[in-house]
């Protein structure tokens, strides 16, 4: 979504962030009590690679319920990820939560996942399809 903003010229109409709703990519270091979170998993990152995206540096974090009040979207790739998402935030009274996929008319399908298929290039084109009809959603609002 931040490559396809810039690529347009929008990249500062938007502050953009991933955060998991699991903890499966985040450990607790026990010397300094502080959340370490993984990098980006190897095989996700040679995809982005092949597309011209750089992803050194980036670790997971684990959103927060101070991230609604902080964002006006929280975006989700699949149903379990919504499920968590409301378990932390506690409820969505302003409608922010949303899957991907809902916004290029393909309401409650979810986002391909590449940990379970192997299948990087069907999440590509899911979230390359979505992260697209976003942003042309914020371009015609």
């Amino acid at each position: 979504m931040k490559d396809l903003a810039a690529k347009q010229g929008l990249e500062d109409c938007f502050y953009i962030e991933s955060a998991a709703t699991s903890r499966e990519e985040i450990w607790r270091d026990h010397r300094t009590g502080r959340d370490i979170g993984n990098p980006v998993y190897p095989p996700a990152r040679r995809k982005l690679a092949e597309h011209g995206l750089d992803c050194s540096g980036k670790t997971a974090r684990q959103v927060t319920r101070a991230d609604y009040e902080r964002f006006d979207m929280l975006v989700c790739m699949d149903r379990s990820n919504v499920r968590n998402l409301l378990r932390i935030i506690g409820s969505d009274p302003e409608g922010k939560v949303s899957l991907l996929l809902d916004h290029c008319g393909r309401a409650g399908q979810e986002v391909a996942d590449p940990w379970y298929t192997g299948n990087f290039d069907d999440t590509w084109d899911d979230v390359l399809e979505g992260c697209t009809a976003l942003l042309e959603e914020f371009k015609t609002s």
